[in-house]
């Protein structure tokens, strides 16, 4: 566990030789889960030792893949995502959940180091990263970083995939909740039938 933590590390520092261009996709991609898909349901306990489950979640999610905790990509992402939760709340009356392969301990810790306010799940035989059908990346060494925006009826709108650009994720789950918020009306009109 130790060796793929090193490796997931020096890969979040470095990983931008390998990554493959910034990618969003609002047609079909090379991953499993594609747009106009139903992401596939899952529980796993968060860092407070809560399930969460995503077909009980009636609302839109951004759903945050990240190679794992503690490790510099993967923290620079996770207070990108706590910086703009409450605006996600708020504006676009939706909720967050990142996921990566370590144990529910270490969520907590990672969690109380950032002062998360969203559920970071533990993902330990990465069952749920291989439903979603998340690519490896840095030539397979690495799990992927891949975000995925799903409606209130848990269909996939958005899949985003930038292993070396921790931070761009929260701004592309901005813009597809932005897509799916609906127009809001300009005041109030009065017609007459005639």
């Amino acid at each position: 566990m130790k060796t793929s933590a090193i490796i997931a590390a020096i890969a979040c520092t470095s990983a931008s030789a390998f990554a493959p261009a910034s990618t969003v996709s609002r047609q079909n991609t090379a991953l499993n889960l594609k747009v106009g898909e139903t992401a596939p349901d899952f529980a796993l306990e968060d860092q407070n030792g809560k399930t969460f489950k995503r077909s009980s979640n009636k609302k839109p999610l951004v759903v945050y893949f990240y190679p794992a905790d503690s490790t510099p990509g993967c923290t620079v992402q996770a207070k990108a995502f706590q910086e703009e939760i409450q605006s996600i709340r708020k504006e676009f009356k939706a909720d967050v959940v990142g996921i990566s392969g370590q144990g529910a301990e270490s969520k907590q810790k990672f969690a109380q180091e950032l002062g998360l306010d969203f559920s970071i799940l533990a993902d330990e035989n990465d069952a749920v990263r291989k439903e979603f059908g998340v690519p490896k990346a840095a030539f397979g060494f690495l799990p992927g970083r891949v975000t995925y925006v799903l409606d209130k009826e848990g269909v996939c709108t958005s899949v985003y995939d930038n292993l070396a650009d921790a931070a761009s994720h929260i701004e592309k789950a901005k813009e597809a909740l932005a897509e799916m918020k609906p127009a809001k009306k300009a005041g109030f009109e009065f017609s007459l039938p005639f």
